[in-house]
């Protein structure tokens, strides 16, 4: 015998399943709830309104639905596959197991079962390898891993939340705050979100915004672990850089190689912070002369992070402090290609003019004299040269020993012939070509500039006295 109340609880499910055929899902809940208000005790109200709110994307409440219309009928199996698809999308694989197996127990030949009882299983095995991966800090594979994961379970959020922060560690920093975003639109509280959230902030620098979101997902989750930790480290590493900055404007050079040292040791993932930290680094031992040193910090720094033009610059004026040239001209002009400013056009040009002077003969070094060597400097410095190098001096020496000496003779006279003219040694020092201004130093004669420089008052000549041996005398 049906009672009025009965009568009235099905036609609200015979509408809740007209408005669900129209996709109309709001309606249709609306009529299965005004169904299970009616009759309270009716299984199939609450897995009809199970399958709506799946279909309305909200899983938890259709989770309640379904495992309180098997209470009420266990043998309901549309029941039991709603509780085992709530319990999947929501990421619990094994309770969908648990589900899915019932209802091959109650119909063994259940195909839609037997091949969602296979989905947990993938997803319990993408879960177990994600693990693995996330120790071995293989980050991407766990974001293929979740990705897969997803395709099974789009409502789990600690399956997106781990997703995120591995997003966050490959330095896929917009794509990890999206995800964190989405679930904080969802849910506000949710620590694990805000965590990620501030871990994006701290790892692009931002580190007191970064700490704000720990300190909340603190207040949220006392106990989480992750949290405390890297607010610990953000915390460490902002009072660590700050103090090594104070340092380095005192001038207290070695406690703030000391101070920027400890701080690159308190968290290797800090890409973008480690990267301003041996820049750093660098500035103080360009400071302390240690260019080498210097060098390999800011190398360090573009290693991290290859758009640091800071460091480029650093590293590029070590370079040509150290005269390798090549080098500096290949960062200045990385820096020139990413910033066209007047500076770094002028940077990079005196650094190809400084590599093109590398390329040709040191006329101060082959005269032994520094670039600031007056006149007079010059001019002793050749008549020594000179005089040690002539080839009357090395007349009984080897043929080899003769043809090495005459060659320094001539690159001798070659020097104090551009060194000694004003004009000359500016054009030289510009690095312009000399051969290019019609001098042409393969025709030169030294012995042209060696008599002229001897000749009258205070000359000499060289005299032998015997085979291979010689004495200078003066007029």
């Amino acid at each position: 015998m049906v009672y009025p109340a009965g009568k009235e609880a099905e036609a609200f499910k015979e509408q809740g399943n007209a408005y669900y055929a129209k996709k109309d899902y709001n309606e249709a809940f609306n009529y299965y709830t005004k169904a299970i208000d009616t009759c309270p005790n009716n299984a199939s109200y609450y897995g009809n309104r199970a399958a709506t709110l799946m279909m309305l994307g909200r899983f938890r409440e259709a989770l309640e639905d379904a495992q309180q219309s098997v209470r009420l009928d266990d043998s309901f199996v549309r029941g039991h596959l709603r509780e085992g698809k709530c319990h999947l999308s929501l990421g619990n694989a094994m309770a969908a197991s648990r589900c899915f197996q019932r209802v091959l127990e109650l119909d063994h030949k259940n195909t839609q079962a037997q091949q969602e009882l296979k989905n947990a299983t993938t997803v319990l095995e993408y879960e177990k390898i994600a693990e693995v991966d996330f120790e071995k800090r293989d980050f991407r594979k766990v974001v293929f891993c979740m990705d897969r994961a997803l395709e099974f379970a789009p409502a789990c959020h600690r399956f997106k939340i781990l997703k995120a922060e591995c997003l966050a560690l490959l330095g896929r920093y917009p794509e990890a705050q999206s995800v964190a975003s989405d679930i904080l639109r969802m849910d506000s509280t949710n620590a694990d979100a805000l965590y990620v959230r501030g871990l994006c902030l701290y790892y692009e620098d931002c580190i007191e915004k970064a700490v704000q979101f720990f300190v909340q997902a603190l207040r949220m989750a006392p106990d989480h672990e992750k949290a405390c930790l890297a607010c610990r480290n953000a915390k460490a590493l902002k009072a660590k850089k700050e103090d090594g900055n104070k340092a380095f404007k005192k001038g207290n050079y070695k406690l703030a190689y000391e101070l920027y040292t400890e701080a690159l040791g308190i968290d290797p993932n800090n890409i973008k912070t480690n990267a301003k930290l041996y820049c750093n680094r660098g500035t103080v031992n360009s400071k302390l002369r240690k260019l080498e040193e210097a060098i390999d910090d800011c190398t360090n720094a573009v290693k991290l992070d290859d758009t640091y033009i800071k460091a480029y610059l650093r590293r590029a004026q070590c370079y040509m402090d150290t005269e390798q040239y090549e080098d500096a001209v290949r960062d200045y002009e990385k820096v020139y290609q990413t910033e066209k400013t007047k500076e770094h056009k002028q940077l990079l040009k005196n650094a190809q003019v400084e590599l093109k002077k590398s390329k040709r003969k040191d006329y101060y070094k082959i005269l032994g004299v520094n670039k600031n060597a007056s006149e007079d400097e010059i001019k002793k410095a050749y008549r020594k040269r000179a005089l040690m190098h002539h080839p009357d001096r090395h007349s009984g020496a080897s043929a080899e020993v003769q043809k090495e000496e005459e060659k320094k003779f001539k690159e001798v006279g070659e020097a104090f012939t551009i060194l000694s003219d004003p004009k000359k040694k500016a054009r030289y020092d510009s690095g312009q070509d000399l051969e290019e201004d019609g001098l042409n130093m393969g025709e030169f004669d030294p012995n042209n500039i060696f008599k002229a420089f001897f000749s009258g008052p205070g000359g000499f000549s060289f005299e032998a006295s015997g085979p291979g041996n010689f004495f200078f005398q003066f007029g």
